[in-house]
């Protein structure tokens, strides 16, 4: 067996190659996120490069056919050490930067909930880029809810896998709404609750948002200890999204 020793050294560095479909708006975007220009051209071909901390994110031309809107483009992983203190540097620089988080459309970046193990930008063209906790991964995944839960529990677990492992906000709605339709009755009224918190976070960020009054009344409707908010809450990953439609503590 042929081995490299004393020929190559372990010190390689790898950059991802995107497509760009829209050269001015990408730089736009990595600057507001605090990213340095490394490299720019835009003629006779788009090149790009951008730095951060200790990595980089490369571009070059895109197919003439591709649309960025299928979100088909590309991309990579960015493996962490702590995921979460990434969400919250680049939630500041987008609010620095736009006003506001970017949630929906092109660019974007996903909802971040307390204990999970990644999130995700999408970028200008419609490439993802994922950062993912180091060593933080389960070994299995049970995609339609884990075989020890039942009912509405099943249900609420796998659009967690959905939307955090996946990033499939519209699968993870989907068996919601169908898990309410036929498990709510029998649920226990802390399930039932953390499953319509999850629909008014998910219709909100898909602009389904005229389903969210439907929802937040049924959860108005429900009488829970303080427990139970506190659970409710931490199934979402913006728990003031559910202040308009918790009961008046009066």
């Amino acid at each position: 067996m042929m081995t490299n020793a004393g020929r190559v050294q372990p010190n390689e560095t790898v950059a991802p190659l995107l497509h760009c479909t829209a050269p001015e708006e990408t730089v736009a975007f990595w600057r507001a996120l605090g990213f340095e220009v490394a490299y720019e051209q835009l003629k006779p071909y788009v090149y790009l490069a951008f730095t951060w901390s200790g990595f980089q994110v490369h571009y070059g031309p895109a197919p003439k056919d591709l649309d960025p809107t299928k979100e088909t483009s590309g991309g990579c992983l960015v493996m962490v050490d702590a995921v979460a203190a990434y969400h919250v540097v680049f939630t500041e620089a987008m609010r620095r930067s736009y006003g506001k988080v970017l949630v929906k459309g092109l660019p974007r970046m996903t909802r971040y909930r307390a204990g999970a193990s990644r999130f995700s930008i999408v970028d200008p063209s419609g490439n993802t880029i994922i950062f993912v906790q180091r060593d933080n991964e389960p070994k299995d995944l049970e995609y339609g809810g884990s075989k020890e839960l039942e009912g509405l529990a099943r249900v609420l677990d796998n659009a967690r896998l959905l939307r955090e492992f996946k990033m499939d906000d519209r699968a993870a709605y989907r068996a919601l709404d169908s898990g309410m339709r036929r498990r709510a009755e029998d649920a226990p009224v802390v399930e039932q609750a953390m499953a319509l918190a999850g629909l008014i976070e998910l219709a909100t960020a898909l602009d389904k948002g005229d389903r969210v009054p439907e929802w937040g009344i049924r959860l108005q409707a429900l009488s829970l200890t303080p427990q139970q908010r506190t659970q409710v809450e931490q199934y979402v990953a913006d728990p003031a999204i559910l202040e308009p439609w918790w009961p008046d503590p009066r």
